[in-house]
């Protein structure tokens, strides 16, 4: 009888080899992370798709178990974080609170926010509000983890508590630390949206398609988190295939430009499709400011007063949202051009045509006048990156 009680301490109801325990864990913290980023984050958050019954409740009983996260709470310090994000009152950004504490305690400060009634309130709505909400998962939020550590237990004995640590962490460490504290601090931009999101890989597996997290902040509502033709989000093709079997809808996706070269010049429809594909343009218009620098580096390092540590840092002032700017790089950019009107012209046509969408009082014709004479000046200014970017941006439909 004791040797019975002793084996089934070490071993569990299993008897699971040390691989057959990593498997295991590496599979549940998955299904863990396809919760938060399916469910939580690009459902409930962002209403980006609707899940069926079945699938919902599936993921709303498993992160019940695996994280004690109430979809409410979730949902509306997600909501406040896109609203308030990189401000004193984004409950997570390392550009205030620093990387530091995002990343080491970020789990801390999900739960500070939560115990926010204000939040609640303001962020909170149209997450589930039925009676297996209010009366088990809201209420006793951490009796599904404890039932958790008694499964991991009962499979694979002592063992089984590393293995429930493994998944209490998983999602602190993962989405609280990295995404919350990396992915506003390091990584690459596809878009200069107006926060510093960014994308910490261009593979997004480990974390669900998180990684890609500018993609993200960028078109927020996208059910879709990537965007290039090298980057890939997993947490997308679980929709696509729960889609498949109808257990899931897509309501929204990033838009998506069209361009028609046979166009006979930039019209109502041009400067619609710019406007909707704004994010598209301006890093398109980046890579042309790119384009423009090279063809101007020869002539620029030419310049003895003009030292390489100033080259360097101007080209990435150049690349940065000409409203992020700060009196120092402006006063940089204003050296830098003095040695090259072409780089000036880039900056300051790149202001101009960011202006046009936030005219917010300007009638459409008003508008439409204001990028067809931008066309036609950046297309007379000489700078052949600038001409061959206004072309493009005509076929815009």
């Amino acid at each position: 009888m004791l040797d019975a009680v002793l084996n089934f301490l070490v071993d569990g109801w299993t008897g699971a080899s040390a691989w057959q325990i990593v498997v295991y864990t590496l599979v549940v913290t998955h299904i863990t992370i396809a919760g938060v980023t399916i469910y939580l984050h690009r459902c409930q958050a962002h209403r980006a798709l609707d899940l069926h019954p079945i699938a919902s409740h599936f993921f709303r009983f498993w992160l019940w178990m695996t994280t004690g996260m109430v979809t409410k709470e979730w949902a509306a310090i997600h909501r406040k974080h896109h609203a308030k994000c990189e401000t004193e009152e984004d409950p997570h950004s390392p550009q205030t609170r620093g990387i530091r504490k995002v990343l080491l305690e970020g789990a801390e400060l999900y739960r500070a926010e939560a115990k926010n009634k204000e939040t609640l309130e303001k962020y909170g709505h149209g997450t589930p509000d039925d009676w297996i909400e209010r009366n088990l998962y809201s209420k006793y939020s951490w009796q599904g983890v404890g039932l958790m550590l008694i499964i991991d237990v009962a499979l694979f004995g002592v063992i089984g508590l590393t293995v429930w640590a493994v998944q209490m962490l998983w999602i602190p460490i993962t989405a609280a630390g990295i995404i919350n504290g990396i992915g506003h601090y390091w990584g690459y931009r596809n878009y200069d949206c107006n926060d510093a999101a960014t994308n910490v890989f261009p593979l997004g597996i480990i974390i669900g398609g998180e990684e890609l997290h500018n993609n993200h902040h960028t078109f927020a509502t996208s059910a879709k988190l990537s965007s290039k033709w090298y980057e890939f989000d997993i947490g997308w093709m679980y929709i696509r295939m729960l889609e498949s079997v109808g257990l899931a809808k897509v309501k929204k996706l990033a838009p998506a430009p069209k361009f028609d070269k046979q166009k006979p010049g930039v019209d109502l429809e041009t400067l619609q499709s710019v406007i909707a594909n704004r994010y598209d343009v301006m890093a398109k218009y980046a890579t042309s400011v790119k384009r423009a620098w090279r063809d101007e580096l020869e002539h620029l390092a030419g310049k003895a007063q003009l030292e390489a540590k100033f080259l360097k840092t101007s080209r990435k002032l150049l690349q940065r949202e000409p409203g992020k700017l700060e009196a120092p790089h402006l006063q940089q950019l204003s050296q830098l051009f003095a040695h090259s009107k072409a780089l000036q012209t880039m900056h300051e046509m790149r202001v101009e045509l960011g202006a046009i969408w936030g005219r917010s009082n300007a009638t459409r014709e008003q508008l439409l006048a204001q990028l067809q004479d931008w066309c036609h000046r950046a297309e007379a200014s000489g700078v052949h990156a600038l001409r061959d970017f206004s072309l493009r941006l005509r076929t815009y439909a």
